[in-house]
């Protein structure tokens, strides 16, 4: 059927103005086809800086699968790119548009399915909120541990497409530890189901993990079915503060060397607390070169933060500071989520770059990242899941000085260079889009590049599946 369609390419002069819409409301309800441009531009583009996008022809929204099948049919016949989006929280430009394309929005099929407490699953569709579906199996003793730092308004859907992490990957893992089986419309229409929902299966291929994180390039989920894990106890946390970032790296050494787990391990820099005293006045010490955050989920959290702040100590720290119950474990996690704001609000543009590094060249990647801010005049802040060796350095400039948005742009593109250098990868949890992708081909070479184009063809020979993503 794909050949015969492929042979018999309809001449794209019979394809009348309007038609799109027209075939696309066959199957549709007028609500769900949005064509005012004053509308439709508006789902350009997600959140990353200096991505292109295109102007979108239309915007769907579906709210069944039968529709989405409906969408691609239409977009196969008339040759029509597709661009999947979730909430565009992304920060690598997978969700923009190509011109004249139709965005394919999913947060309207935003409904729990299913919460298994026996089988401990969740099945759900894609347009549901990250932070609803935790509360949701919250309210069965049950816990999903992915939660990126958006998890307030990103989608699972969006999480699935670009294998997003979070705080509390150093001790869970990231999103594609967690999917166990998907739904996904194919790029013809036809509905294929991938995966399992027991607790284990090694049947075929695994084509599940191949879905996660192919920024809606091979399909479009439509269902996933996700594993929980028992709600664990309250975490306590600890804030140790550095004279250099290099004895903090060294920390962060010592207590996973130490076979320690923590549910979370981050890492701010100078120029971060900074930034964060600077908003929100925290009374962090000026002298603070950088600041390590440490919890604990275990039956006795004081215990190990009693044994952290102890390594801690041996590695260099002026001052550690255990939480002594949940409000003040807040508190200190307060700085870490005020980072990027602190930092937008340094210049008022950030672009936030995303390489992971092994945890042991962790203070080599901080210290090239100072460098490189010297060598560019510009203020770079770097926060860290420092347990994962997942460093995101932002780079802070005017986007109204095209001096300095080059500068940043460079900027950017030597700390990606220094983390390959280092033994790393250029995208640890945000994925490929618009804006690494010839950073992609440097890391996996040309034979990777082959392979992965070969799959994509397979999966979507017409190539209408969010093109100019990736490579």
């Amino acid at each position: 059927m794909i050949m015969s369609r492929i042979e018999a390419r309809p001449d794209e002069d019979t394809v009348a103005p309007g038609s799109l819409a027209e075939r696309l409301l066959a199957g549709l309800p007028a609500e769900a086809v949005l064509t005012d441009p004053d509308v439709t531009s508006s789902y350009a583009n997600d959140m990353a800086s200096f991505c292109e996008a295109g102007t979108p022809a239309v915007v769907v929204l579906p709210r069944t699968v039968e529709q989405v099948q409906h969408v691609m049919r239409v977009a196969t016949e008339l040759r029509i790119p597709v661009v999947p989006q979730g909430a565009r929280t992304g920060l690598s430009g997978a969700a923009n548009a190509s011109e004249g394309c139709i965005v394919l929005s999913l947060v309207k099929m935003d409904r729990i399915l299913e919460i298994s407490p026996v089988d401990r699953i969740a099945v759900v569709e894609p347009g549901v909120i990250n932070a609803t579906l935790s509360r949701a199996v919250n309210e069965h003793g049950l816990y999903y541990p992915p939660d990126p730092s958006s998890w307030e308004m990103c989608t699972i859907g969006g999480n699935i497409g670009t294998a997003s992490g979070g705080l509390c990957c150093v001790k869970y893992g990231v999103t594609a530890e967690y999917v166990l089986g998907l739904d996904v419309v194919l790029a013809d229409g036809r509905l294929m189901s991938t995966g399992r929902r027991t607790a284990k299966g090694v049947a075929g291929y695994d084509l599940t993990r191949l879905f996660v994180g192919s920024e809606g390039s091979l399909g479009i989920v439509v269902r996933a079915t996700l594993a929980l894990r028992p709600q664990p106890p309250q975490q306590l946390v600890l804030a140790a503060e550095f004279a250099s970032a290099a004895a903090a790296c060294d920390a962060v050494c010592r207590i996973m060397e130490g076979g320690h787990v923590p549910s979370l391990l981050e890492l701010m820099d100078r120029t971060t607390v900074k930034a964060v005293n600077d908003m929100a006045n925290m009374g962090l010490p000026e002298s603070t070169e950088a600041l390590l955050l440490a919890a604990f989920d275990t039956l006795d959290p004081a215990a190990d933060l009693t044994a952290v702040g102890a390594l801690c100590e041996a590695a260099g720290a002026t001052q550690v500071v255990p939480a002594d119950d949940a409000a003040e474990s807040e508190l200190l996690l307060q700085a870490r989520r005020l980072s990027l704001t602190g930092l937008e609000a340094v210049k008022g543009t950030t672009m936030i770059d995303d390489v992971c590094v092994p945890r042991s060249k962790l203070a080599e990647m901080l210290e090239g990242v100072d460098r490189i801010a010297e060598k560019y005049q510009l203020t770079i802040g770097v926060v860290a899941h420092a347990g994962d060796g997942n460093t995101h350095p932002t780079v802070c400039f005017d986007a109204a000085d095209p001096d300095e948005s080059r500068r940043a742009r460079e900027s950017f593109d030597e700390i990606m260079a220094l983390g390959l250098e280092l033994g790393g990868t250029i995208t640890g949890e945000h994925g490929v889009g618009v804006l690494k992708k010839e950073w992609l081909a440097r890391e996996i070479g040309p034979v990777g590049v082959e392979m992965q184009r070969a799959i994509k063809t397979a999966f979507d020979p017409l190539g209408i599946l969010n093109p100019g993503k990736l490579f």
